[in-house]
């Protein structure tokens, strides 16, 4: 088992950060897939899936994210991603205030 957890200092409010990061309309804009659909549209939702491709060696390979969990107040979100050939990834995505002002954004 792999676990891996990036983190990010972005120079904007976590209510703002947050906002970007609970719309997955948005999520094409910062993973390497494109956004196909959204079921159901709209902010992070239990149960809500995003349906994507990603190219990889010159081919298109489909992904599938599954949000399970979406805690507001905690501005945390929790999803399983499927991968082609059986691989489901789960990641925590979560949005923290810092003292000055910043966010800390964390993905594992």
């Amino acid at each position: 088992m792999v676990s891996v957890c990036p983190i990010a200092t972005i120079h904007a409010p976590a209510e703002r950060v947050w906002s970007f990061l609970s719309d997955p309309s948005n999520y094409a804009l910062w993973w390497d897939a494109q956004t196909r659909s959204i079921m159901p549209q709209g902010p992070a939702q239990p149960g809500q899936k995003i349906y994507a491709e990603t190219t990889v060696l010159g081919k298109q390979w489909r992904v599938i994210v599954i949000v399970e969990k979406v805690i507001k107040v905690e501005r945390k979100v929790d999803v399983a991603t499927m991968l082609p050939f059986g691989i489901t990834v789960r990641n925590h995505i979560t949005c923290g205030s810092l003292d000055n002002g910043d966010s800390q954004v964390s993905f594992g």
